[in-house]
């Protein structure tokens, strides 16, 4: 029997041999197909899987605004800390650091996580809270958002009477104080 054992082995080579030559050949297709399916990602995804964090943000036309990762919808995200809170739209942020290597993708989101701007904006409206809303340009406008329409916001500023229309596409982020 010692012929068979000999043979299962010399087989036994082979096949490992070959396992070997067939991973070979296919580790540049699942780099290829790793890369292919990463193009998915999208930033609000790796937002996602970072709520809970603390993270640092570079916002245009604000700077660097830093704290913890509260939450994220469609299209904007708070952060809070330093006895501030921050909701700045994604389309603001221009480098993120601090964000988990993981994404969780859109359609794993909850029905809340869908909301857009305008929610988290008729909800500072509710509150009456004062706030700062800065634009992508570096401008500030800063007082109390009275209603909020489709794609704007009406400010009642701390001027007497003075009320400005904000266009969401304009903003960059919403700093109100606890």
């Amino acid at each position: 029997m010692a012929w068979e054992d000999e043979l299962f082995a010399y087989l036994d080579d082979l096949e490992q041999q070959a396992a070997a030559l067939y991973d070979a050949e296919r580790a540049p297709d699942l780099a290829d197909r790793g890369r292919a399916e990463y193009q998915q990602v999208t930033l609000a995804s790796r937002l996602m899987a970072s709520v809970d964090r603390d993270v640092t943000l570079d916002v245009a036309g604000v700077g660097t605004v830093a704290g913890r990762l509260d939450r994220v919808s469609d299209g904007w995200v708070v952060l809070g800390g330093h006895g501030q809170d921050w909701v700045v739209r994604t389309a603001a942020i221009a480098v993120a650091h601090g964000l988990s290597e993981r994404s969780v993708p859109e359609v794993a989101w909850s029905v809340v996580a869908r909301l857009g701007l305008g929610s988290a904006l008729r909800r500072l409206s509710d509150g009456g809270v004062a706030c700062s809303l800065h634009l992508l340009d570096g401008r500030r406008h800063d007082g109390v958002v009275r209603r909020v329409g489709a794609d704007f916001c009406e400010v009642l500023t701390g001027e007497p009477g003075r009320l400005v229309l904000v266009a969401f596409e304009q903003l960059a982020a919403i700093q109100s104080r606890r």
